[in-house]
């Protein structure tokens, strides 16, 4: 019987050291190490990919200019930036009309908001949602910060997100923070961030404006 205990306990003193190491490396694997290095790698591998798309794509906005293009402005990447936000659904969703760039509107259905904290300051933001069009249901959201019109677009920047169904949070994240094409040409409509997405703080992440 002695032996038998003894048996059990090794085989549990076993099976608890494997599940701490388990644990030990899965935390490490996504708090930190190579991790955070893998996150920069595609940050960085993205933006190559956009900087190619803008000089050679059937599609940029730069058009006949692209031949001209050098390369967008980016701060470096930062994972302190890549936020999980509380997600709270709108009850009684009302549609939202925002003004563009060259003077008209553009309508957008109230979804959700997102709270965090950033650089120590509560925030909260209004996601949108496209009402209709070939890009019905996708998400929208549009925001500025304390470094808008000094070191980022005047008139904001946007971030795609994905919409999870019955999702109680969502992922934030600044570093793929882009501007919409009017920062590079006249020729395109864009719409403003609405008033409740001004956020009182500096989100210094993402891409920066592109003209001096």
């Amino acid at each position: 019987m002695e032996t038998q205990t003894q048996f059990m306990s090794t085989k549990n003193i076993f099976v608890i050291t494997v599940l701490a190491l388990v644990a030990t490396i899965l935390y490490y694997s996504f708090q930190g190490g190579n991790s955070n290095e893998d996150y920069i790698t595609k940050i960085t591998s993205d933006r190559k990919a956009k900087d190619e798309f803008m000089k050679s794509g059937s599609q940029s906005p730069f058009g006949e200019e692209k031949k001209n293009f050098k390369g967008l402005n980016y701060f470096p990447p930062d994972i302190n930036y890549r936020i999980s936000a509380k997600l709270i659904p709108v009850q009684n969703k009302k549609m939202v009309l925002l003004p563009t760039s060259d003077g008209k509107e553009e309508k957008y259905l109230e979804y959700a908001f997102a709270e965090f904290e950033l650089n120590t300051q509560p925030c909260r933001l209004l996601i949108l949602e496209i009402p209709e069009g070939e890009h019905r249901g996708t998400l929208f959201l549009a925001f500025a910060d304390e470094t808008s019109a000094n070191e980022t677009y005047g008139a904001g920047r946007y971030l795609d997100l994905k919409k999870v169904p019955g999702a109680s949070s969502i992922t934030l994240d600044f570093n793929e923070a882009y501007n919409p094409y009017c920062a590079y040409s006249n020729n395109f409509s864009c719409p403003f961030p609405p008033k409740e997405n001004i956020l009182k703080t500096a989100v210094k992440a993402g891409e920066k404006k592109f003209h001096d």
